[in-house]
């Protein structure tokens, strides 16, 4: 009997998903095989609330999989080493797997290589299934990679996706393989309040409710903070229970401005991984550097455990940062906002943040995270490295009535707009009674330090 092995990371879905059809086209049994790599844990990828999320991912795989007569084989340990004793185990030929991007997930990936090889086996990677575009795909002349989104964007837009693969009927697994129980969310402990459900079933109700209710007005309406109508797809794509691919064409059938805003959005999930390919060290360091003399936790822990807890004295900040802690989940908008503030108002090395949100995101990955960090910083991609988003001005914006400060911010429950957004200008305001904490620096004082500090003052 001809056996292949599927080797899932961040693709846990059966839809759309072409290692899965090669491996049974080539093979027609197959083991689908997730492991827990120690390594991951050891890097500080494992955060809380992406274990959980992942728990549902996989139980949610393996029942689609029981549907099909199948199932999903999980083991934990070095994940290379757990590849080649299932693939002796089942006696397989062949390993089939997702292209990866970041530098961690190649130096893995060619690691297995080689092992399989010495063994007479082979691994066929697949590229388009974690993304729309694989990076390089499309280049600038004389680059190997855009630096700025807009272009990338132009070539991104003309590169011709491949077709939907439709989800396989039947998966027959070999009986002897085995594996070891499920993970289950219950077991994380330190996950979030609120975390949503993962899963490729939930990933597609939740497409088929957005397209449904949200779609048509999400060019006019993402940058509304108390709407919350963006498509909240994002943890989703991080898992590969959803497929990028699969989503544009869908998008592109139903047109509109708001879904050409959603498809926008993909294009830059795309551009982050064609920057990290091409500049792994950009995960950790400037990708741009501006020279920077930042603020640490020894010369700032105060001001930035009040931005982490949501006490800076600015509410729109703080309700951001308290819908990141209570959801695992932040609104695009508030993320530019946090960053800003904490980068440009505290002067704080961006390092510092970015670890911070890859501890509560459930979407955090390295190159939607650092990078969208280092765009707000300064020294990423961000043509113009010196924008400060002003965060009262930006309250009053995108929260005019003040609906999503006092959804995540209770203490200031009993304002209205404005006052809601600037409550240290209130007259004969009981500060005590309101256990709110007054701003940890003027923005003026803020702004002044970081143009001195980037040398500009204009």
């Amino acid at each position: 009997m001809h056996v292949s092995v599927v080797l899932f990371t961040s693709d846990l879905r059966l839809r759309d998903h072409p290692p899965l059809r090669a491996a049974l086209d080539s093979a027609g049994t197959v083991v689908p095989l997730f492991v827990r790599d120690r390594a991951v844990t050891e890097a500080g990828f494992a955060a809380p609330n992406r274990g959980a999320f992942l728990a549902d991912c996989l139980t949610d795989l393996d029942s689609s999989l029981r549907e099909r007569g199948g199932r999903l084989v999980v083991c934990s340990g070095d994940l290379v080493e757990e590849v080649c004793r299932v693939v002796t185990e089942a006696d397989a030929d062949e390993v089939h797997m997702a292209a990866a991007h970041s530098r961690f997930a190649t130096r893995r990936e060619d690691a297995l290589r080689r092992a399989l090889e010495a063994d007479g086996r082979r691994l066929f990677v697949h590229d388009a299934v974690t993304v729309a575009v694989p990076p390089g795909e499309v280049t600038p002349s004389g680059s190997d990679h855009f630096a700025v989104f807009t272009p990338y964007h132009r070539q991104w837009a003309q590169a011709r996706l491949r077709d939907v693969v439709a989800a396989p009927r039947r998966v027959p697994v070999p009986e002897h393989v085995k594996g070891e129980p499920l993970p289950a969310r219950d077991d994380v402990p330190g996950i979030s309040p609120a975390l949503p459900a993962g899963g490729e079933s939930e990933g597609r109700k939740r497409v088929t409710a957005y397209w449904r209710r949200g779609l048509g007005a999400y060019d006019d309406t993402r940058d509304d903070l108390a709407a919350d109508s963006t498509s909240r797809l994002s943890a989703h794509l991080h898992f590969g229970t959803l497929s990028p691919v699969e989503l544009i064409h869908r998008a592109r059938r139903h047109g509109g401005p708001g879904a050409e805003a959603l498809v926008r959005q993909l294009a830059w999930r795309d551009f982050h991984r064609q920057v990290l390919a091409a500049r792994p060290d950009a995960a950790h360091t400037d990708y741009r550097t501006q020279r920077d003399r930042w603020r640490t936790e020894r010369t700032a822990g105060d001001d930035i455990e009040a931005w982490r807890q949501g006490r800076t004295g600015y509410p729109v900040i703080d309700a951001a940062m308290r819908q990141l802690r209570h959801e695992g989940w932040m609104h695009n908008r508030a993320r530019l906002l946090t960053a800003s503030f904490l980068t440009k108002t505290l002067y704080v090395d961006w390092r510092i943040g970015a670890a911070h949100f890859l501890h509560w995101l459930v979407d955090g990955d390295v190159a939607n995270n650092q990078l969208n960090w280092q765009w707000m910083a300064g020294t990423g991609t961000d043509t113009r490295p010196n924008r400060v988003l002003n965060p009262v001005t930006q309250a009053k914006r995108y929260d005019p009535d003040g609906t999503y400060v006092r959804r995540w911010v209770p203490e200031l429950a009993g304002l209205d707009a404005p006052a809601v957004h600037e409550p240290w200008k209130l007259p004969g305001l009981d500060r005590a009674a309101l256990d709110y904490p007054d701003p940890v620096v003027p923005l003026s004082e803020g702004l002044d330090r970081f143009r001195r500090a980037r040398g500009k003052q204009g």
